[in-house]
């Protein structure tokens, strides 16, 4: 079984780790309801589902029939 002759100094060992970063995800605005949503995702707006400003599911419908 493999194992560390030396034992790693905390410095070197956090300079290993200085590349695991987190990234700010990218905001888009919808061009028909003007919300802030992620993009490649659909995003609910007053009861409706929105993808690249197109609705593709209605609550407000389905709750009236």
């Amino acid at each position: 079984m493999a194992h560390p002759k030396r034992k790693i100094s905390k410095t070197r060992r956090d300079k290993r780790r200085t590349h695991y970063k987190a990234s700010v995800p990218t905001i888009a605005k919808d061009p028909t309801t003007g919300e802030m949503h992620l993009y490649h995702r659909a995003h609910w707006h007053e009861g409706k589902l929105y993808y690249r400003g197109q609705v593709l599911i209605d609550k407000t419908e389905e709750a009236t029939a």
